[in-house]
This record gives C-alpha cells, structure tokens and sequence, in this order.
C-alpha cells in the first residue's frame, strides 16, 4: 500500500480509499459527501458483516469504523480485519466518551478514535494523521530507511513491510510492527510504557497500559517460539519492555 505525502490526497497514481463502515445514515452521508469533496475515494457499508467484506474486497487505504453496528460490532470487525488483511489502518468511532470502549478499541488493533459527537475537519485530521504515520512506519530509524534488520532467527525487511522468523512469514498488524521495528534498532534499550503509547500512538493519557501488554503479548504469540519465556521481547518490571541485546 502507497499513502500520499501530506497535502496530496493520492496513493501512488489514484485517490485515497476510504472506508466508511457505519448504520447512521446522516453521519455516514456526511463523512462520503466531505470526504468525496476533499478528493477521497468513498465506499460506505452499513453493518458490521458488509463493511468486513467490502474491506477485504476492496482493500481500502483506511476504514472509518464505527463502534456500534448491525450484524457485527465494531470490536468483532477490528478483531476480524486485523487477523486477514492486518496492514489496513482503523480509526473508530464512538458515541461514548469512555474510557473502557477507547482502551478495547485500541486492544483490537484500531490505529485511532474519535468520539462522537465529532467535526469533519477533526475527522479528517485524524486520517491524515493515521495515514501519516503508517508512512513513517515504512521507514527505518537508521540512516538507511530501507535496510533489512536482522536479530538471530528474526528478519525485518521495512521496505517490503515482512517479517520472518527462520524461513517463517509472520503477519503483523501495523502496531505490532512498529514496535518490534523499534525494539529490534534498539536492542537492549528500555522502552518505558508510557513512551511506547506517544511514540507508537501518538497518546499520552494515563490508563493506556494495558493496551501495550495486550499488543506486546499479541507480538510474542506471533514470534517467540515459547510466548510464556520470551526471547526477543522482553519485559522489564515495573518499567516496560526491551528487545534483547544478547541475541
């Protein structure tokens, strides 16, 4: 997936695509009129079932979901989109100002939210900033923005956006991703908590911790050989996490 540079709403020769998976009519007209306005691409679904399938079908450059639908709540199609096309950016909406939905929402892989009642402009900020940052999440944080990092049996290739484990493909979501790109440049560094969650997303409320153990935990699933010893990824109590230096 091309995304734009910042003020060219294009992805490679073509407009951005953009998702829109929400049953209130008016909110879902609104956000396909401005956003058709601005030169996006729009497609909209109205339930949970018909917004997985348009995702998978049309692979979008960012899905717009909401949080309460028909058929198939908006946690279950973030679960579900994660698992079968990871690389898509999510941003959720909410019509709760709670903390408990963010943090769930957040856990199942969605990149941002917003709350309702919300401004186009804010919405669309936050596109831009989601689409944004899976760009610079492309690029190494070395000089060498495409070279392949290699720690033991894990291979990181951010031009191609893989991983591997031994001859092992392994499917990230962009989050995940990040991080164990920022771990691995860094080995044996300490990465408090609260640095993970501004750096990786953009947040700095208290109460997010337990959105970092449940991706780092999601991570390790994916590639330690024995998710309950880790060898890659390690905790550091009552501080975080590091990627081990002796690998």
């Amino acid at each position: 997936m091309q995304i734009a540079d910042d003020d060219d709403l294009t992805a490679g020769d073509r407009k951005i695509a953009l998702l829109v998976i929400e049953d209130d009519e008016n909110i879902s007209t609104a956000i396909q009129e401005y956003f058709s306005r601005a030169g996006y691409s729009v497609t909209t679904a109205e339930d949970g079932v018909a917004g997985v399938q348009a995702a998978l079908n049309e692979r979008p450059d960012a899905v717009v979901l909401d949080l309460m639908l028909p058929k198939m709540d908006g946690l279950a199609v973030c679960r579900e989109l994660r698992e079968k096309a990871a690389y898509i950016p999510i941003l959720m909406l909410t019509a709760k100002d709670d903390v408990v939905d963010k943090v769930l929402g957040l856990e199942m892989g969605a990149d941002d939210y917003i709350t309702k009642p919300f401004s186009l402009r804010e919405l669309e900020a936050r596109i831009k900033s989601v689409l944004r940052r899976v760009r610079a999440a492309s690029r190494s944080e070395s000089g060498n923005e495409d070279a392949p990092i290699t720690r033991g049996k894990l291979r990181i290739d951010p031009a191609k956006r893989e991983v591997t484990v031994g001859e092992r493909l392994v499917e990230l979501t962009p989050k995940e991703f990040e991080l164990l790109r920022l771990f691995a440049t860094n080995p044996g560094r300490v990465f408090p908590r609260k640095y993970l969650l501004e750096k990786i997303w953009d947040y700095s409320y208290e109460g997010y911790d337990r959105t970092i153990d449940s991706h780092i935990n999601r991570l390790r699933s994916k590639i330690e050989e024995n998710p309950e010893n880790p060898q890659m990824v390690l905790t550091v109590w009552g501080i975080g996490y590091k990627f081990n230096d002796e690998r």
